[in-house]
């Protein structure tokens, strides 16, 4: 590399670092520390051009048991924490609405 290579890559801004984060709605808090959150999005169908709503389901861990059935939250990507769990409740968006 030449210098000129070297000046203009030291003055670019640092990419921030890729973190997947999803949006969903919590459908169980039976577990200790542990919320099932359905996660839903819309894509159009590769052949037919219809919108079509795919969903996933993940266990988040909830460190306080704070979150409820029917909350709002947004879930961040982290290291396995058990079998199924390798997501984190990062924010209550929104409490569910008691009727």
């Amino acid at each position: 590399m030449n210098e000129h290579t070297k000046e203009t890559n030291a003055g670019a801004p640092a990419r921030k670092p890729l973190i997947a984060t999803e949006t969903g709605r919590v459908v169980s808090d039976k577990m200790n520390k542990t919320v099932t959150v359905l996660v839903e999005r819309r894509v159009k169908h590769p052949l037919y051009g219809k919108v079509v709503t795919r969903s996933a389901k993940y266990h988040a861990h909830d460190e306080n048991n704070e979150c409820k059935e029917g909350d709002l939250v947004e879930i961040i990507a982290t290291r396995k924490l058990s079998k199924t769990k390798a997501w984190r409740v990062s924010k209550l968006l929104e409490k569910a609405r008691t009727v």
